[in-house]
């Protein structure tokens, strides 16, 4: 999107050594429970409900269903190693549907539907105790205050975030500056406009067109610096993989005006890190009238790991959830010697031998 020329003399430097927000991104299988219950900077678990069946891929298994801010994650009662997490932005629809659950029999299920690295997933969860819709509620509430609050953690570009010339702030947002002249480097002549700095985000848009504009959350960040260029010294800001991996440039005079701008967008970024507003805010019925303590992951109950989740078959794992691409043709055919056939293509993570087990194997040797 911004371009700052090659060769150019690295000023100054505030690298943000921050983990990307994988968790409302991805769909991961099998990690271990230390590793699925984690909960990162910000994430927050909002309800955790036992005796959920995995319908489609654990069918006939006790489990837990932990409902945070930015993914659901289900893990097994009795076996550590079987779990999923689903990130909230992979999930393209939420609905119900009848399902034959073989520890509850023919009963209404949480139906998701999900696409992650271009593969499509389906998810059914059940609860096993009778007439409680709590899952329902829950999962879909929070689904639905994800959708909502999106300009909490993703970049937006030519949005309509002004009115007027001033910012819509987001609920507990908070504006602590507003910086003009603040020239943006995205074309040869640059455009003048002005900052907005808040404690979420950093907004620009331009003087002669304010839905020419830039609203970008403080962890999509992954560096702030000064450096030297064909304009003289300007700011870049630098985003992570999530966001677009783009580098974006400003001018702002004089000198000692870029210096403070981007130490006062350091600080509130450090800041920012330590305890992320992701804008996910969802309280159910049942806490609200019971005073219900969440259990927090320190609470939550031990379990023997006893395998790791490189060990499980992650291939079967896909193959229990994962569904045929729709609107797509087929892979073209190859020929496989194991089995003397023409097979069509198989997806990354398949093998012809890990389709046609039964029980996964492991490397153990």
């Amino acid at each position: 999107m911004l371009f700052i020329w090659p060769h150019t003399q690295l000023i100054s430097n505030t690298t943000m050594d921050l983990f990307e927000t994988w968790e409302d991104q991805e769909i991961q299988f099998d990690l271990s429970i230390s590793k699925a219950l984690k909960m990162r900077n910000g994430e927050k678990i909002i309800d955790r409900l036992e005796f959920i069946e995995d319908t489609k891929g654990n069918s006939g298994d006790k489990g837990v269903l932990v409902i945070t801010n930015l993914r659901t994650i289900w893990h097994s009662m009795t076996l550590a190693r079987i779990s999923l997490s689903i990130g909230y932005n992979c999930i393209q629809d939420v609905s119900t549907r009848i399902v034959n659950s073989r520890l509850k029999g023919i009963t209404e299920a949480i139906y998701i539907q999900a696409k992650y690295n271009g593969l499509r997933y389906e998810f059914v969860f059940t609860n096993l105790i009778p007439g409680n819709t709590r899952h329902f509620t829950s999962f879909i509430g929070v689904f639905k205050a994800y959708n909502s609050s999106r300009l909490y953690r993703e970049l937006k570009l030519r949005g309509a975030i002004l009115k007027n010339g001033r910012l819509r702030l987001l609920m507990f947002e908070k504006m602590y500056s507003a910086v003009n002249g603040v020239w943006n480097l995205s074309s040869e002549q640059g455009n003048l406009g002005t900052f907005i700095v808040t404690n979420i985000r950093l907004v620009w848009y331009a003087e002669s067109n304010e839905t020419f504009n830039i609203s970008l959350p403080y962890i999509h960040i992954n560096s702030i610096k000064i450096r030297e260029s064909k304009f003289g010294e300007v700011l870049v800001i630098e985003t992570n993989g999530y966001s677009g991996a783009f580098t974006l440039g400003f001018r702002i005079d004089p000198k000692d005006r870029l210096r403070s701008v981007t130490k006062e967008l350091s600080s509130l970024f450090h800041i920012h890190a330590q305890s992320p507003e992701f804008g996910v805010h969802f309280v159910t019925t049942d806490q609200i009238e019971s005073n219900e303590p969440i259990l927090t992951p320190s609470t939550l109950p031990n379990y023997d790991e006893f395998e790791d989740e490189n060990t499980i078959g992650v291939s079967n794992t896909l193959a229990a959830y994962s569904v045929s691409k729709t609107g797509k043709e087929d892979g073209l055919p190859q020929y496989d010697s194991t089995i003397g056939l023409a097979i069509e293509t198989l997806p990354d993570g398949y093998t012809m031998a890990s389709l046609w087990e039964v029980i996964p194997s492991t490397n153990n040797k």
